[in-house]
């Protein structure tokens, strides 16, 4: 039975570079009984360039997104994607706070914004709307014995006065659901660091050498995954791990799972459903040994 109803936002990247975010998230939620009503005819929310051109435009953007939300009679909306979730934040923010800005906003669209919706990120949600409690109860098959690190990237929980979701230094909410789908969850002191971002193709010395620090801490501590919730943090350290070792001379093999991922892996849903396949470097073997495990206990 359904009990949480929201309007969803995919954003660009679940329709490509990250189609198994976009997967495995419907999924998780949808073995939750969370409701993902997607908003009809959305439109891509600037991501980085558009507040980086122009910031009327970007809220515009955004601003039709929410508008659309509205129209569906939602008051929240829900993105897996932390950009978007950025984007439709600050939109929404400074459209409801600057009756100018407003205006300024409402010129480029086709119909005038009334009551602007809440954004909350699906990981928001799982957390603080459902809880670690619910997502074990969920649990079939745990992720005993697995060693991961948790990874926020450094735009999910920051700013924290536009954010205003868990801790923006030390961020403990998918550690939470890591340890209720079973796994454990390696203290890592880089969880909130940059990885380079959108860095990958005009500085991409940069990206080699930020990603090859999370990765080698990663890897130092013992962790047998990553566990981020973004798509570019996901891409820089999964699709460009093989450039990282080339450029760093270092030979890590460390899978890099959405939490969604995982959290429908201990939940039993169909590997189908979580887009495993897509990801660049193998999780068989971390998969394998909580496989071991199961059959050792």
């Amino acid at each position: 039975m359904t009990k949480h109803a929201y309007a969803y936002y995919p954003g660009c990247s679940g329709q490509g570079t990250s189609m198994e975010y976009e997967r495995s998230t419907r999924a998780v939620c949808e073995a939750l009984g969370i409701q993902l009503d997607e908003i009809p005819d959305w439109s891509c929310c600037g991501s980085t360039p558009a507040h980086a051109f122009d910031h009327t435009l970007s809220a515009a953007l955004s601003g039709r997104n929410l508008g659309l939300a509205a129209k569906q009679g939602h008051d929240c909306v829900l993105t897996p994607c932390p950009s978007c979730l950025t984007n439709l934040k600050t939109a929404g923010k400074h459209i409801s706070g600057d009756e100018n800005f407003r205006d300024k906003v409402n010129r480029l669209l086709d119909e005038p914004l009334g009551t602007i919706p809440e954004t909350k990120s699906v990981l928001q949600v799982l957390f603080e709307d459902l809880g670690p409690d619910w997502i074990s109860e969920k649990v079939k098959r745990p992720l005993t014995g697995l060693k991961v690190v948790t990874y926020y990237g450094c735009i999910l929980t920051r700013p924290p006065g536009l954010m205003e979701f868990d801790s923006e230094e030390n961020p403990i909410s998918m550690d939470m659901l890591m340890r209720a789908a079973g796994a454990e969850v390696l203290p890592y002191p880089l969880k909130t660091e940059c990885c380079g971002a959108s860095h990958g193709v005009a500085r991409k010395d940069l990206v080699m050498r930020l990603s090859g620090r999370l990765l080698d801490m990663a890897d130092s501590l013992g962790a047998q995954a990553v566990v981020t919730a973004c798509p570019l943090c996901q891409m820089n350290l999964d699709l460009r791990q093989s450039q990282v070792n080339s450029a760093n001379s270092a030979h890590y093999k460390l899978p890099i799972f959405y939490y969604t991922q995982l959290l429908g892996w201990a939940f039993g849903l169909p590997d189908a459903s979580l887009g495993l396949d897509k990801l660049c470097v193998d999780p068989g073997p971390a998969l394998r040994s909580i496989a071991a495990n199961e059959d050792a206990a």
